[in-house]
């Protein structure tokens, strides 16, 4: 069994418990590395061609638009075979409430039938929101597992809880 730790992060000015901060790594991104550090699995970062600005309020308002249109922003690349993958671990922001319209992207370019995808969710009180819902919807022939829900501001320091998650569920 391989797997597939695919995430969407974003750097740059993010929002913690009611500041604005700057930061040089996402925590998602932060979270999927830290998800490596305990599995053997491969790591592929979703980004998009036009990334969203650094400012955190400007990113907020592209998100929006993104969603409101059901937009797909296209993206840099994709991993070269999913088919490889059994399992996919696949981490984001909450963004509107759901998923960021570049991870919609990258799991309609694929086939994930048959493939078990475990969601993690980082954000700073709103949880998984409706995410798992819609990557149901679009991977409806796919094993979606129950998400993980992590405070970006306790990113750094959320290891141990991945790792019993992701232990539970792969």
């Amino acid at each position: 069994m391989r797997t597939l730790i695919a995430y969407f992060s974003r750097a740059g000015e993010n929002y913690f418990g009611g500041s604005i901060k700057n930061i040089t790594v996402g925590n998602t991104e932060i979270c999927a590395g830290l998800i490596k550090e305990f599995l053997e699995a491969d790591l592929f970062k979703i980004e998009m061609k036009q990334p969203y600005s650094d400012q955190y309020r400007e990113c907020v308002e592209q998100a929006k638009v993104d969603f409101a249109e059901n937009n797909r922003p296209e993206l840099i690349n994709y991993p070269e075979n999913m088919g490889d993958y059994d399992t996919i671990i696949l981490g984001y922001p909450n963004y509107c409430g759901t998923i960021p319209m570049a991870v919609a992207t990258f799991l309609e370019f694929f086939d994930t039938s048959g493939k078990k995808i475990l969601p993690f969710c980082t954000n700073e009180g709103s949880g998984m929101g409706k995410s798992e819902e819609t990557i149901k919807a679009l991977c409806p022939d796919a094993d979606v597992r129950k998400g993980k829900s992590i405070m970006g501001g306790q990113a750094k320091s959320s290891k141990t809880e991945l790792e019993a998650w992701v232990k539970q569920n792969i």
